[in-house]
């Protein structure tokens, strides 16, 4: 379940980051009653990008595909890298 704090309790730093650390989940920050900030760990933002540029890589593999994109038999590409970065 989403943690949901007051930004006045954004005062509370070392609890917060406590929190951020131990949940390993995002806080998210109210303001006025409405959603404003997201407050997470280092560890869980980098957890989040090394998804999303996965995420991206496919998504792009999957444009290129439908545009006409060409398969590449895959023992052809290893050797093709292993030449390419081995000799």
């Amino acid at each position: 379940m989403p943690r949901i704090m007051p930004i006045r309790d954004l005062r509370k730093t070392s609890e917060l980051s406590e929190l951020a650390h131990t949940e390993q989940e995002p806080i998210f920050i109210t303001k006025n009653g409405y959603s404003d900030l997201v407050v997470m760990s280092a560890e869980l933002y980098d957890r989040y990008v090394s998804i999303l540029r996965t995420d991206q890589a496919i998504f792009e593999a999957e444009e290129e595909m439908r545009n006409g994109g060409e398969t590449v038999d895959a023992a052809d590409a290893f050797d093709g890298l292993d030449k390419k970065y081995y000799g």
